[in-house]
């Protein structure tokens, strides 16, 4: 394990993700192009729209093994056992994942980190596991987990030994990938100590190359601990890449870790993502509070879910948090963008918005109170993407319920000092709808729309002078200038004459967490 570091001292922290109708993305293999009006900016800080939510550094299934559509979920041994573990805790934790229904929610990793190894391989030159504390083996605890419809994990190290001083896999990837595969391994996070100072750049694509010709579909998490910028080239490597050195149970360490990761929101998507390490919720170290943030902050960023607490004796209160499928939703969200910071103020901007866009027209939204003490943050909708006119429903994720209806140009929350609470709205769809007195009339016009970057072939129809729009027409037509009314209301204009004025109407669901 990389030592924990802690960087910036916080104060108070409190969650809001929104969430909208109107659909704010279309995807390309090469590069997502994102709903950004070009001629919007941040605040005073002059920033394109454009850049906020920017995946051009991404690449769409970049190890081409089918895995990582969405982050891992899952529980590791580390954060809570660290070396102490055996079969029976990964047996009694199989079960426990099942029994409070957290397999049910998508953590079906079962991870074993470092310390399931013998100290010395055999004398074929072979990993063994530990005799005392795996004594039936792996394959055989592979098979219990696999009984239950979860997957079994296991840890290494891109070195001579692992941070325990196991035997690492650096020069050994082939025969270990065939012997973990043999077993029944779903899962390798491959660690960075004893790197015998070779870059990780050739140290990683090994590993890939030997689980890929396993035949043996096993997820790859590498943990360079972010020393040499994994998101610049781990994207063509493995699953997942560890930006960050290990985090600990306390604010200082996951607020810290949060900053770091926001980095490289641009390289992450589906196939490959940035991690911030483990989930520390439950472990003691923060509040119930500290913890809902830590968890809301997570899954905006879509970062791996992997649970770190002893799910064996979880408290009512973790199981609240980490079973919160509204969050999850967040998290797991199939388009894929990773939230990010778009506005700070306040001292040492500690009162923070954070956004991202997520699938069927929503857009996840932030409000972090990282100050001393409690404040209203606002999130203008310029900030983050939209448009003022833009109509706004607020629906608490904990609470599970809407607090608030028709917010337009901005939301403000108060925020207390480690507080949180998230929400959002039921989704509704949303319609332009165009009303032409004079050219009203019993029969259905169709009328093929030619856009002047691409021909999208959609359609629409006008009914007694209702004119209704296929949504795919405001996708194809809107997103690749966020310029609605315009194109639209241009288009009409040149082709029959309106009295009316153009309706847009917007449903906007907003997850809200204070």
């Amino acid at each position: 394990m990389a030592k924990s570091t802690a960087i910036l001292a916080a104060a108070a922290i409190c969650l809001a993700l929104v969430s909208l109708t109107l659909f704010l993305i279309s995807v390309t293999v090469a590069a997502r192009v994102l709903p950004i009006h070009p001629d919007l900016y941040l605040n005073v800080q002059d920033t394109p729209i454009s850049q906020l939510y920017d995946t051009s550094n991404y690449g769409f299934l970049q190890i081409d093994n089918g895995l990582a559509r969405t982050p891992q979920m899952g529980w590791s041994t580390w954060n809570f056992f660290a070396c102490n573990i055996n079969e029976t805790v990964i047996k009694e934790t199989a079960d426990a994942l099942i029994s409070t229904g957290l397999a049910s929610l998508g953590y079906t990793y079962v991870n074993i980190d470092d310390c399931w190894s013998r100290l010395t391989r055999n004398l074929k030159g072979e990993m063994v596991p530990d005799p005392k504390t795996f004594p039936s083996g792996i394959k055989a605890l592979a098979d219990y987990v696999h009984s239950k419809g979860l997957k079994l994990g296991v840890y290494s190290d891109a070195g001579a030994f692992t941070c325990q001083v196991r035997p690492g896999s650096l020069f050994h990837e082939k025969n270990d990938a065939e012997l973990w595969a043999s077993w029944g391994v779903d899962y390798l996070k491959y660690d960075n100590c004893f790197n015998l100072g070779l870059p990780p750049q050739k140290r990683y694509p090994p590993m890939r190359d030997a689980l890929n010709a396993t035949g043996r579909t096993i997820f790859y998490a590498l943990c360079e601990w972010g020393i040499d910028d994994p998101a610049l080239w781990a994207g063509k490597i493995g699953n997942s890449w560890r930006t960050t050195d290990d985090i600990n149970d306390t604010w200082i360490s996951m607020t810290t870790i949060a900053d770091i990761n926001n980095k490289w929101a641009s390289y992450a998507g589906p196939g490959g993502w940035n991690d911030p390490d483990m989930l520390e919720v439950g472990n003691g170290g923060m509040n119930y509070h500290e913890y809902k943030g830590h968890f809301s902050i997570w899954a905006l960023m879509k970062a791996p879910l992997i649970i770190g607490c002893d799910v064996r004796n979880i408290t009512a209160e973790t199981l609240e948090i980490l079973s919160n499928k509204e969050v999850i939703a967040v998290d797991q969200d199939p388009l894929g963008i990773q939230g990010r910071r778009v506005y700070a103020s306040g001292p040492d901007g500690c009162q923070q918005v954070w956004a991202g866009p997520l699938s069927g027209n929503r857009l996840a939204m932030v409000l972090w109170n990282r100050c001393s003490k409690a404040a209203t943050i606002t999130a203008h909708w310029g900030a983050v993407g939209l448009e003022p006119s833009i109509s706004v429903s607020v629906r608490d994720l904990w609470k599970h319920e809407v607090v608030s209806e028709n917010t337009m140009g901005s939301f403000s929350a108060r925020v207390d000092a480690h507080g949180c609470e998230m929400g959002a709205n039921p989704t509704r769809k949303t319609h332009i709808g165009l009303r032409d007195n004079q050219a009203r009339t019993d029969d259905f016009h169709h009328v093929k729309v030619v856009e002047d970057m691409r021909d999208v072939g959609q359609e629409f129809a006008a009914e007694d002078g209702e004119w209704k729009l296929h949504p795919l027409f405001i996708c194809s037509i809107a997103f690749p200038h966020l310029d609605v009314v315009l194109n639209v209301v241009d288009f009409f204009e040149s082709s029959f004459p309106l009295r009316s004025p153009l309706s847009v109407s917007y449903h906007v669901h907003l997850i809200f967490a204070q």
